[in-house]
């Protein structure tokens, strides 16, 4: 089961980097992809919603298996 994390690969929190890997998609996609949708959206709901994905998504290093 695939599970959703922040990535150690980061530009500022891994959020970007994390989301990319759950979807099987390239970094910089999403992350270009995000700079749009928060542009066109407004910088204020965009940086909340990273915020959030920022403090609930664990990082790579906390998820424990088994």
């Amino acid at each position: 089961m695939k599970k959703l994390y922040r990535s150690k690969d980061a530009m500022i929190a891994g959020v970007c980097a994390g989301f990319a890997e759950y979807l099987g998609l390239d970094k910089t996609v999403v992350r270009v992809g995000y700079a749009i949708l928060t542009i066109v959206t407004g910088f204020v709901l965009g940086a909340i919603a990273y915020g959030a994905c920022m403090f609930i998504m664990p990082v790579d290093d906390d998820i424990i298996d088994g």
